[in-house]
């Protein structure tokens, strides 16, 4: 007779194998999609092997989808203008992955994690996936593995990938280097105190639209959208290729929205036709291949002994102007790169 007073012990999930996450991933299983984000987004380094072989497994089936990138100062409705957008997208047969980067904190770690909450209606769409990703104090708010999130939706078959990020001024390079078109909305009658934002936006994007032209907002919009392409007449003189368009849109009521998804694929069907779709897909991976090669060598620089021993006393030269940063970094990276054996590997494994 079992003891009804004793809890049941919780039942732990199956280790998949690299194979099981390949086959699932391939199959659109969203749970193992999941989990194999997960993976790929662990910092433990025996899960490094098994992500690499997941990621190598799939790379051939990648690649095809609309890689698009949305940002916008908080407030400005990115939710709400992706669940609308997501959600006519998979009424129109696409299969939509949503990669919304949140701010962690930077005490605790912790991430709000509020997107399926905000985006309610698009979170139990079977055509759909939103995966929320702390941002872990990363540039700009980008997750350290929103480049191989955006490979395993893609090799998952979802045909269209939004990379949310929280807006904040920084991330915006970040995500450019990692999608085809690139989505800047804006706030109608915003004010003087983001033109610096604004200005940064615009050379980047490549297409822009002012949100919430509604009610009493739709005519501050229009007069905004006016501004901005008087703006971008400047920043991209005709003859300069591709002319970002600046439309209006509400994403509460709905209005516009086909519009900006339809200048996004214009853009994409101009950079096939012209050659830079390609182009732009090759720099980006390369690009990606030496920013983990900068990532990888910090890390080692910092977790090697000999370099450690050095820290405390080179930070203190420094912070009490004895010695300059430029010698102090020189000194640090004399004592990284001195010690070791030709041939031997970063972290001092041979």
């Amino acid at each position: 007779m079992s003891d009804t007073g004793a809890r049941e012990a919780p039942v732990r999930r199956r280790e998949l194998t690299v194979a099981d996450q390949v086959a699932g991933v391939r199959a659109g299983d969203r749970a193992i999609l999941a989990r194999a984000i997960t993976l790929v987004e662990s910092s433990a380094p025996h899960d490094r092997d098994r992500a690499a072989e997941l990621l190598t497994a799939l790379m051939p089936h990648t690649g095809q989808a609309m890689r698009v990138g949305l940002t916008g100062v908080p407030g400005v409705g990115k939710s709400t203008f992706i669940e609308t957008l997501g959600g006519r997208l998979t009424s129109a047969g696409h299969r939509v992955a949503v990669l919304a980067v949140d701010p962690s904190s930077g005490v605790s770690g912790g991430s709000i994690l509020g997107d399926k909450t905000r985006m309610g209606r698009l979170a139990v769409d079977p055509a759909a996936f939103i995966r929320p990703s702390p941002a872990s104090g990363t540039l700009g708010g980008v997750a350290a593995k929103t480049r191989e999130s955006i490979l395993l939706c893609e090799a998952a078959g979802f045909d269209v990938v939004i990379v949310e990020t929280v807006g904040v001024g920084q991330s915006e390079t970040v995500v450019a280097e990692m999608t085809d078109s690139f989505v800047a909305l804006m706030l109608p009658g915003a004010g003087d105190e983001l033109q610096g934002i604004k200005r940064g936006l615009m050379e980047l994007a490549d297409v822009i639209a002012v949100n919430k032209a509604d009610g009493d907002g739709r005519r501050p919009a229009e007069r905004a959208a006016r501004e901005l392409r008087s703006a971008l007449r400047l920043l991209h003189p005709a003859g300069t290729g591709w002319s970002p368009p600046v439309l209006i849109c509400s994403a509460l009521a709905g209005d516009g929205v086909d519009e900006v998804w339809a200048a996004v694929t214009a853009h994409r069907q101009q950079l096939v036709a012209t050659g830079a779709f390609e182009q732009r897909r090759r720099a980006q991976a390369l690009r990606w291949m030496w920013t983990l090669i900068d990532d990888g060598l910090r890390t080692a620089l910092r977790a090697d002994p000999h370099v450690r021993e050095l820290l405390a006393p080179v930070g203190e030269g420094v912070t009490s102007g004895q010695l300059p940063p430029t010698v102090a970094a020189r000194n640090l990276l004399d004592q990284f790169l001195g010690h070791r054996e030709p041939g031997s590997q970063p972290g001092g494994a041979s």
